[in-house]
């Protein structure tokens, strides 16, 4: 997959795109949950010392303009999901180029690594669609046991473009379950994490940001809603409380969330790489 070109389809295939309208992948990268799938992705994917260490030595804006990398990395996936194959590779080749000879030693571990070390994009896939498919189901995006299988099974095309190790790469929810379980050990707590988690929840903003618009309350209630939907493991891990008596709670705000969400028309709540490719499949 990570030697596809734009030889390798036709025009039609790559007006659908790597994924189509009719695939989960779009049902779910469509829908509202979305933006709390992707706050709680980043959480986790802090929680791994070396894939962490990655980002605070090599990411650009990472302290400095933290709105910048977000909008970066949505645009990424948004491009992969609903853009043509065209643009999903040429997405995929600038961001692959990016992690191109970068190294380091993280020190927590010692271990030395490359930004584009296969099991670290691997970690970073997991997060991403264990977050995604989890927030969907219980915002209450109907979806079956085999649609969830689907999903998974589909993003392992977003897996192998980036570089994973095919073999490697869950194709299933009980296969993603149990790499989970495999990579926990591994995980722990580090300074990185500690500022990564506080730049998602808390990021900066302008002065009259704050003052004049209602993004501050807005973000903190996107925020909340991804710290609440981790794993009680990872929540843990935060210092967060772990009991199941908030699980109830935080899937009813969801399902409030996702409700007022689509309440808003389409063209307004949809992005414009998204509301493109409506126009150019239907």
């Amino acid at each position: 997959m990570t030697g596809v070109s734009a030889r390798d389809f036709t025009d039609a295939e790559d007006r659908d795109g790597f994924f189509g309208p009719g695939s989960v992948t779009w049902r779910i990268h469509a829908d509202p949950s979305f933006s709390v799938g992707g706050i709680r992705a980043l959480l986790l994917q802090a929680l791994h010392p070396v894939a962490m260490g990655g980002v605070h030595r090599f990411s650009e804006g990472f302290t400095s303009e933290p709105w910048a990398r977000l909008t970066r990395t949505a645009e990424y996936v948004a491009t992969l999901t609903f853009g043509t194959r065209r643009e999903a590779l040429r997405a995929v080749r600038r961001v692959r180029g990016m992690h191109r000879g970068k190294s380091d030693t993280e020190p927590t571990t010692g271990r030395a690594y490359s930004v584009d070390d296969p099991d670290l994009l691997l970690w970073v896939h997991a997060c991403e669609v264990d977050s995604l498919l989890s927030v969907a189901r219980r915002s209450g995006v109907p979806l079956t046991d085999a649609d969830a299988d689907a999903y998974v099974a589909e993003q392992a095309v977003a897996a192998e473009l980036i570089g994973c190790d095919p073999a490697d790469v869950p194709r299933s929810e009980a296969a993603l379950a149990a790499y989970f379980d495999r990579v926990r050990p591994e995980l722990a707590i580090t300074g990185p994490a500690r500022d990564a988690a506080r730049f998602v929840v808390v990021p900066p903003m302008p002065g009259w940001v704050q003052l004049l618009t209602p993004a501050r309350p807005a973000w903190a209630g996107l925020a909340s809603l991804g710290l609440a939907t981790l794993p009680r493991w990872a929540r843990s891990m935060y210092g967060l409380p772990a009991l199941a008596v908030t699980e109830p709670a935080t899937t009813a705000s969801l399902r409030a969330f996702r409700a007022a969400t689509l309440a808003i028309p389409t063209r307004v709540r949809d992005n414009p790489t998204l509301r493109a490719a409506r126009v150019r499949v239907a």
